[in-house]
This record gives C-alpha cells, structure tokens and sequence, in this order.
C-alpha cells in the first residue's frame, strides 16, 4: 500500500463525547429497549456504584425520567464504606433518587461456606430482598441489572443465574454492550466513575473455601482505604490469615516497593490488623480465585 493509501481500511469517526457513530446509535437504541420493557410503573436498578450499573441508571433515568427510575444499593459487610458513599455521588449525578436495603448473605451458611459459587447467593439475597421489601412498596414494574456482555460470557459469574431466577432484567447484555462501549457511555453521559476501577465485593479478597467472615471483610476494607489514602486507585488485599497479598497495576509495583513508599504501605495494612505484608508481582488479577475452579459457561 502506497504512503498515504488508506484503501481497505475503515476511519473510526468519533463525535465530540467520545461516542462513534455506532455507539450513538447502540445508546440510543438502549434509551428505547429500556423504555420498551419498563411502559408503565417504575423500573428499580440493582446498583453497586460501579461503572456498568451507573451507565445502566442514567440510561434508564434518559428512557423513563427520574420519577420512574430507583437505584436500589445493597448494603452488608462486604460493601466497602468508600464504596457506600460514592454510589449515593454517582446515583445523584445520574439523576436518580437511591435506597438502601440490607442484606444478609451472612447469614446463609452456604455464603460463608466461599465456594466458587459464593455470588450466587450473594446475588439471590439482595433480588430476593428486593422482591420482598422494594417492590410493592416503590411500585416497581420491574428490576434490572448491570451485567455486561463480556460478563456474559465469563464462567466465574453465578450471579447471572440468580438474576435469571428473579427475571431481573439485563439491557446492556442483551444488546451486546461491552466493556468498552460501557466505559465509553460513562464518559458521554457525565458519570464521574467513567474512569473509575473495578470495585468487586470485599468478599472476593477471601479465598474460597475459606470462611466469609464480617472480621475478614473490615480488615480487606480498613487495608484498602489506607492504601487509596496513599494514591493507590487500583488495588486489591486478598486475604491470607495473618497475610495480605497486595495486587496493584504492574505500572505500580516498582513505586509500592520504593523506599519512600514501603514503609507506608506496610503501615496501612498492618495497622488493618495483617502481621505479614506480600506484593504479587502478577498485577491485577480478576477472578483470581475464582477462575481456576471454573470451567467454561454453557460447557
């Protein structure tokens, strides 16, 4: 091909909010799906504050109007508290009003149990607590949730099948949605977790088969918001007993293990209750207890 010969190839266009003209027309057509499945009453968004269930709940606050929009929070121990204070920013940005409603997965020995299937019944719990204590009393015509197409087709998310069992709604996996399509809906609709890192439950730091217990959780918790209060935005604490395996970006691992920086990060997790600090030089891994025990979906 000649210098200059652009034959064969095809210009991405993208419009001034980020959004190619196939995005634009993908949004558009998830305004009218969401509007198509919710015509009367009001639709409640199971929201956790992360990226997919915010795009999620200003799509439906765009299709619906804000009077007919309520983003349900599940609030339980494994919610971070950093986490609980910015899902009310984002549902506010978005435009909805928010309602938390406890949930008690703890109690349900097959949670604290941790197998690979720990999701499913996390998941069960908060739709079953939306079923019974939301629904009539917000008027709800039905519920939905942010799953994603990439989510879709991952075989370490049983929390899709409890979805499937309370015929929750999933718009942005039905149309196809991505990933990236979502992070780029994020940032055309305003959301200021657009760029946000993914924030999976404090239960996912604890090894399964491994108990789920409120102590682990707080001290995943305590660890991480020490090490965010350091400039760590991406960070993971798994929890070994007495050992903390710090997951940070690849980018971040020479800074962590710096002379300026060790001894502040051995001093955040300690002081969370860890007597031994390790660095995974793998980076960032997600599903990483989960993953090896699986086999692929639908297999």
């Amino acid at each position: 091909m000649a210098p200059g010969d652009t034959t064969g190839t095809a210009e991405v266009v993208h419009t001034a909010d980020g959004l190619t003209p196939t995005d634009r027309e993908e949004l558009e057509d998830l305004v009218a799906a969401v509007r198509a499945a919710v015509p009367t009453g009001r639709l409640g968004v199971a929201f956790s504050g992360g990226v997919d269930s915010s795009v999620l709940l200003a799509l439906a606050v765009r299709a619906l109007g804000p009077a007919r929009v309520v983003a349900l929070l599940g609030v339980s121990p494994s919610l971070a508290v950093d986490e609980r204070v910015a899902a009310h920013d984002v549902a506010r940005s978005a435009g909805a009003s928010l309602v938390e409603l406890e949930t008690r997965e703890g109690d349900n020995p097959d949670y604290r149990r941790n197998g690979p299937d720990r999701c499913f019944f996390c998941k069960d719990e908060l739709f079953a607590t939306i079923d019974r204590d939301v629904v009539a009393a917000h008027g709800l015509s039905a519920v939905a949730y942010g799953e994603n197409a990439d989510d879709a087709r991952r075989p370490d998310r049983p929390g899709s099948r409890a979805a499937t069992e309370h015929a929750v709604l999933r718009p942005l996996a039905d149309a196809g949605v991505d990933k990236a399509q979502v992070r780029r809906f994020a940032t055309a609709l305003g959301l200021p977790n657009a760029h946000k890192p993914a924030a999976p439950c404090l239960a996912s730091r604890i090894p399964h088969f491994s108990e789920v217990t409120p102590e682990k959780l707080a001290q995943v918790d305590a660890a991480e918001s020490g090490l965010r209060r350091l400039g760590l935005g991406d960070v993971r604490v798994r929890h070994h007993g007495e050992i903390a395996r710090l997951e940070v970006p690849v980018a971040d691992i020479v800074r962590v293990v710096g002379e300026e920086f060790r001894e502040d990060v051995l001093r955040a997790v300690r002081s969370a209750g860890f007597r031994f600090v390790a660095l995974d030089l793998a980076g960032i891994q997600s599903g990483a207890f989960t993953l090896p025990l699986v086999g692929v979906r639908g297999a």
